[in-house]
């Protein structure tokens, strides 16, 4: 397979013991659960042995990272303390006095230390810049009321991640993503993708902000499961990298099982013997030292119930018993070989699943209808079907005439409205009056559109449902309304 991961030599699944039919099967059991994919790769001992992107995305493509940016985050708090620009037992308001409240910082929050931020035990019960308007998002965490002691119990808390990036860069003198690139990134022989979202402050997002490539995130991933060591250089010290992968807190109460296996420094546990580095959606690295083995993906699966979940059931279920079984080589089965060549060059985001018509195409083509008030604000639309398999979705909202262009059986590109970031989306009819139409946003925020449109005699009925945080908040509810005279 012609894979590379930077420097990683890219060889056969059989050359490292695992079987071409199992990455196969690991690819079904992912696309029987539903799950959307966007990218993988398995590296054993050092070795790509499998990698695959589901079009339009590919090796280059720079993709959120979400939550994956808290364990970048925690690494570079580690170099500082190596740098003894500070250590994890200091108190967090002692590096912010211009951040405290003028009437005096309650004590949860005085006594709270980098440590506890680090292994998500804050005093907070949520994020506290999503609890408070403020566009400074670092000084909400020491003005938000505080529930609990610091350090007693596990609350995933992201304001925390944002405050140690202020931290880092605050001490460094330089944004995160440039402190890291001088201290590791650049020396894992990174791309040029690397970007950091930023608050309204230009404070790098610590727990969220990180966008970059899948191959990227990996040789991170491969030189924290080596102890900070790449290439035979020690990039971050093996004290902090140890500690930061290890169970540092308690997580029984987390819904699903691979989250109640302990928390580290801004590093996830996960079973056998793993932690994992992880993001919104199905961004993760599950590092298994004791197989030499990582698992990294992207993916967008907000809104598909156990849909994290569902790639560790395909790792444990096809890939973990093979290693299990400790063969350094097997031999090589031509077909099952040239059968994953052959999937992993075609894999693609999946299409909505139906009909490519319906009895109704012709009477509704072109019709325009009015539509009652909705809390998407549309005024009117309508749908035009064309050559090839393809269609619009026509509509005026307050923001003005809008459209979206999708295809049957397959993904049509364009910028979304409203938020102009590059969008797939694809229709098909689920039964003969109603079209189910869907949207991927695949830039710097993904997230989803869903909507049905369902027409019965000369009426129309809109059902939109969205994923993204408050990006698409125009894009949630329902609407009806009539053919227009």
């Amino acid at each position: 397979m012609e894979i590379k991961v930077n420097d990683m030599a890219a060889v056969s699944p059989e050359s490292v013991g695992i079987p071409s039919q199992a990455v196969l099967n690991f690819i079904d059991e992912l696309e029987f659960a539903g799950l959307c994919m966007h990218g993988f790769i398995m590296v054993k001992d050092r070795k790509v042995f499998a990698e695959g992107y589901y079009a339009p995305f590919h090796a280059d493509f720079p993709h959120r990272m979400f939550s994956i940016s808290k364990s970048y985050t925690s690494v570079a708090v580690g170099l500082l303390q190596e740098e003894g620009k500070l250590s994890v037992d200091d108190k967090i308001c002692d590096y912010f006095p211009d951040k405290l409240p003028a009437g005096g910082l309650h004590p949860y929050i005085r006594e709270t230390t980098i440590r506890d931020m680090l292994r998500m035990a804050s005093p907070h019960k949520l994020t506290t810049y999503k609890q408070m308007k403020c566009d400074d998002w670092v000084k909400t965490f020491f003005h938000v009321e505080p529930v609990r002691y610091p350090g007693t119990s596990f609350v995933y808390d992201t304001s925390a991640s944002h405050v140690l990036a202020a931290l880092v860069e605050k001490l460094s003198g330089m944004s995160i993503l440039e402190y890291l690139k001088v201290k590791v990134l650049d020396k894992l022989g990174c791309s040029g993708e690397f970007r950091w979202l930023t608050d309204p402050m230009g404070v790098s997002q610590g727990g969220s902000g990180l966008i970059c490539t899948l191959r990227d995130m990996t040789n991170f991933a491969i030189m924290c499961m080596n102890g900070g060591v790449y290439n035979g250089l020690q990039l971050v010290p093996k004290e902090y990298i140890t500690e930061a992968t290890a169970k540092q807190i308690d997580t029984s109460l987390q819904y699903s099982i691979e989250e109640q296996q302990g928390y580290g420094y801004q590093f996830w546990r996960c079973r056998n013997n793993g932690f994992a580095m992880y993001g919104m959606g199905g961004q993760l690295a599950i590092c298994l030292p004791d197989y030499n083995f990582i698992l990294t993906t992207i993916a967008d699966n907000q809104g598909i119930p156990n849909g994290v979940q569902g790639i560790y059931t395909a790792l444990w279920n096809n890939i973990l018993p093979c290693l299990k079984e400790n063969k350094s080589n097997i031999e090589v089965d031509k077909a099952s070989s040239e059968k994953l060549k052959d999937r992993l060059s075609k894999l693609e985001v999946k299409a909505v699943k139906g009909s490519e018509t319906s009895a109704i195409v012709n009477e509704i083509n072109r019709k325009r209808y009015l539509l009652s008030p909705n809390p998407m604000g549309i005024s009117e639309c309508w749908l035009e079907f064309g050559k090839g398999n393809e269609g619009t979705f026509y509509y005026t909202n307050e923001t003005g005439n809008h459209q979206i262009n999708f295809g049957f059986g397959h993904m049509k590109q364009q910028d979304f409205p409203d938020i102009d970031l590059l969008s797939i989306s694809s229709a098909a009819w689920v039964d003969e009056n109603t079209l189910h139409l869907r949207s991927y946003i695949i830039e710097e925020l993904p997230g989803s559109v869903n909507m049905t449109i369902t027409f019965i005699k000369n009426t129309i009925t809109i059902c939109m449902k969205k994923i993204a945080e408050n990006a698409l908040h125009r894009y949630e509810g329902f609407a009806s309304g009539e053919l227009k005279a």
